[in-house]
């Protein structure tokens, strides 16, 4: 709580005025975050999930790529459902090896401990519970073998390309060379489709943002009043950033924990980023990043890219 207030506090004292969309993600936040995915607009999980249901066979043996034993370890698993595929296929080659799913949630670090080895016979899962690279450097001391690394839902693509790069040097410092890391990419496409996928018809990408003011008013004591702001997402197809955006709708005044906020008529507050990329742009992010680009797979749209990198 004491985090989440100093944060708010200091992201709208910026110029300009900003909220982290880690904070997007309550109870209500969560049920809404599924009905975007559920939503038709909303294609990146369908084509990442396309990717590891008809691919699994290619991605099993390019991430197997020879080794005897190694650990897989997921970054945000949640509920494992998109690498469920390909652990069954692992499982399935009889190879050798420890799932590690990381997450920051405990409660499903515990659930993909209970369950996944019952719907996946003979499965080894050794959850981690806490943020990326701490985990990381964690799964080292647990176990010394080859690692292999999945980044999936695009998830990369909430940061500026300038802090993805900073994320995946970040990555390879806590890897061995040799060791692998698939990352997916949401791709670069025709700007009317990306821009339907964060302004979905039913609204609930407009919801899911005005929820974080809610949760601010119920959990911090802010007064915001969500009607008198209104969702706008942009899309750059140059730059292929696709930003969401809060803007107030008259001149107002919010008021959260005894601190005054004034807002302007058409001011706005940027809530987050949601970064599109060109195969191009990826393989020169694996090459700065001290990684060298091993294989991609698409989605039959190419709309979608798990790219696999190897350590160099």
């Amino acid at each position: 709580m004491d985090q989440f207030l100093k944060e708010v506090l200091h992201d709208l004292s910026e110029t300009p005025k900003r909220l982290n969309s880690k904070y997007f993600y309550d109870e209500k936040g969560d049920k809404l975050f599924q009905e975007i995915m559920n939503c038709p607009e909303y294609y990146p999980t369908d084509c990442e999930m396309e990717i590891f249901r008809e691919r699994t066979g290619d991605l099993a043996v390019t991430l197997k790529n020879g080794f005897n034993t190694f650990d897989l370890v997921e970054l945000g698993a949640g509920d494992a459902t998109k690498s469920s595929y390909l652990l069954k296929e692992l499982m399935d080659m009889q190879v050798d090896f420890t799932y590690m799913p990381i997450d920051i949630s405990s409660g499903m670090v515990d659930y993909l401990e209970q369950e996944l080895p019952r719907k996946i016979d003979g499965l080894k899962v050794q959850g981690l519970n806490g943020e990326y690279f701490e985990m990381l450097e964690k799964a080292n001391e647990i176990s010394g073998r080859k690692k292999v690394v999945l980044m999936l839902g695009g998830n990369i693509g909430n940061e500026t390309p300038e802090n993805a790069l900073a994320f995946c040097r970040n990555i390879r410092s806590v890897l061995q060379e040799g060791d692998l890391v698939l990352v997916g990419f949401d791709l670069k496409k025709n700007p009317g489709i990306v821009l339907s996928a964060y302004n979905d018809a039913a609204g609930f990408t407009r919801d899911f943002n005005l929820n974080l003011l809610q949760r601010i008013n119920t959990e911090l004591g802010g007064n915001f009043d969500r009607t008198q702001f209104e969702h706008y997402p942009t899309y750059d197809p140059a730059s292929g950033a696709c930003k969401s955006y809060l803007i107030s709708k008259k001149d107002q005044v919010v008021t959260i924990s005894g601190q005054q906020f004034h807002f302007q008529e058409s001011e706005f507050i940027y809530m987050e980023i949601s970064q599109k990329y060109s195969v191009e742009e990826t393989e020169q992010m694996a090459g700065i990043s001290g990684f060298k680009t091993v294989n991609h797979f698409f989605d039959h749209k190419k709309w979608f890219v798990d790219t696999v990198w190897q350590c160099i």
